[in-house]
């Protein structure tokens, strides 16, 4: 699997919900490791407004 990319955000947003927020690892079917990587890379992508931080 490839390593997750804070600028693509298409990838990212099928990791979170409806919400905004982070599914967790029961849901996405990543290991701890991989699933800090998404944090990060989720953090990133927010900070420099590629993706939302809430959806309404």
């Amino acid at each position: 699997m490839k390593s997750f990319d804070y600028k693509d955000s298409e990838s990212l947003k099928k990791y979170l919900d409806t919400h905004a927020r982070l599914l967790p690892r029961k849901k996405t079917g990543l290991t701890a490791k991989r699933q800090r990587q998404l944090a990060q890379e989720v953090k990133r992508a927010r900070f420099l407004g590629l993706l939302p931080y809430i959806s309404r």
